[in-house]
């Protein structure tokens, strides 16, 4: 089976005139029968974007959730109201508390922008798992990703509470796993697990070694120069083919990724499609 997968929310935009950037990530995933949305972005982009693109999002079945940050979760509102009632697929941990402590100790609360009880009063059916499943076709995600690296340590400015005390693993954190005849295609959200550990994971969950390409954000714009050396190192073991990155992959990280794998790195900003 082949899917098309487009980026419909991305901090930067392609050549497409009219589409919207924003601090966010979504992407739609559709194939022959069927379709579904991964993230919805901060809200601003999803709807427009999608329509300026002629992707029409009432054909969704379902919404998979990366993890419960706003920039991946906002768009959900607007989504409901304008394409009814969907299928919501998460982590059981996605309305924890969140929140960014920056080393002024100013906080700010960047977790998913509605409660429970709304979303399912705008029609949300919460299908919550911590468990790698089946979503479609050929289709899985990872549910919690085992943490075996000890170079992934991600971002230190994440916490739980608003004094920068507890600080945030995102357990929740979770990818789509994409199972074609040329091998495996990731597509992440953030990838707050680590490159290394999704990638592991999801090779020893479908037995499948393989991984032909990796869609989406890295958070390596995030982690120190540690991650990231071990992480090119890692990618070149997996003769990974194609690298997109997009949303929280940053500048610096996507150069390096750009010179360490030429030709097979590219910017997955929104517009950006391709069959897999």
């Amino acid at each position: 089976m082949s899917c098309r997968i487009t980026i419909l929310c991305d901090n930067t935009v392609g050549p497409i005139a009219g589409t919207i950037g924003e601090h966010g990530f979504s992407a739609l995933v559709e194939w022959e029968g069927g379709a579904l949305l991964f993230d919805t972005g901060r809200g601003e982009g999803l709807l427009p974007n999608a329509q300026r693109m002629n992707r029409d999002l009432r054909r969704v079945g379902a919404v998979a959730l990366s993890h419960g940050h706003y920039d991946h979760t906002g768009g959900l509102w607007g989504l409901l109201s304008a394409c009814g009632g969907k299928e919501i697929l998460a982590h059981p941990g996605i309305f924890a508390r969140r929140y960014r402590v920056k080393d002024t100790g100013e906080a700010f609360s960047i977790g998913i922008p509605f409660a429970e009880e709304f979303l399912r009063g705008q029609g949300a059916r919460f299908s919550l798992s911590d468990q790698f499943r089946e979503v479609g076709p050929g289709l899985f995600l990872t549910g919690e990703v085992p943490r075996s690296t000890p170079f992934e340590v991600g971002d230190a400015g994440l916490f739980c509470d608003e004094s920068g005390c507890a600080a945030d693993p995102i357990r929740d954190d979770q990818s789509l796993v994409i199972r074609t005849g040329r091998g495996l295609v990731l597509l992440l959200g953030c990838c707050h697990a680590g490159l290394v550990n999704t990638i592991e994971w999801a090779r020893e969950a479908t037995g499948v070694a393989e991984i032909h390409a990796v869609i989406g954000g890295t958070h390596l714009g995030f982690c120190g120069q540690r991650q990231l050396d071990e992480t090119v190192a890692a990618l070149k073991g997996y003769g990974v083919k194609k690298i997109l990155g997009s949303h929280c992959t940053g500048f610096a990280a996507a150069a390096r990724l750009h010179q360490e794998f030429p030709g097979r790195f590219h910017p997955a900003h929104v517009g950006y499609t391709i069959e897999v």
